[in-house]
């Protein structure tokens, strides 16, 4: 399983939050990239995170300004391939850093200072 979480420094409590329960899901294997779109965007990216499901489903997973998670919306189905597409584009991107995975590796770009 793997992600991409695309987000914008400066962290909010709720992204630090979430950052911090991500070891809970690299340690069994979960391979979880992190974009920063504070340093540069990725282009042809969206500006929002999204999540794919088994490669049947797209889900859109608007926040708040603020940064809090407000749920989960199906994207049409015509809008799956543009979806697939975005996580390729994402995964290959030179800004997606891996987080880490419990061995103490720090190459996220957020000092634990941060969490």
């Amino acid at each position: 399983m793997s992600r991409v979480h695309v987000l914008r420094s400066p962290l909010t409590d709720y992204l630090r939050y979430q950052l911090a329960a991500y070891l809970g899901n690299t340690k069994p294997g979960e391979s979880i990239g992190i974009i920063d779109l504070a340093e540069q965007p990725p282009p042809g990216l969206p500006d929002h995170d999204f999540w794919l499901f088994g490669n049947r489903e797209a889900y859109r997973m608007p926040c708040t300004a603020n940064g809090a998670f407000i749920g989960g919306e199906q994207a049409p189905a015509r809008d799956l391939v543009q979806y697939q597409s975005y996580r390729e584009r994402a995964l290959a991107a030179p800004l997606c850093r891996s987080w880490p995975t419990g061995s103490g590796s720090t190459d996220h770009g957020f000092g634990r200072e941060t969490l």
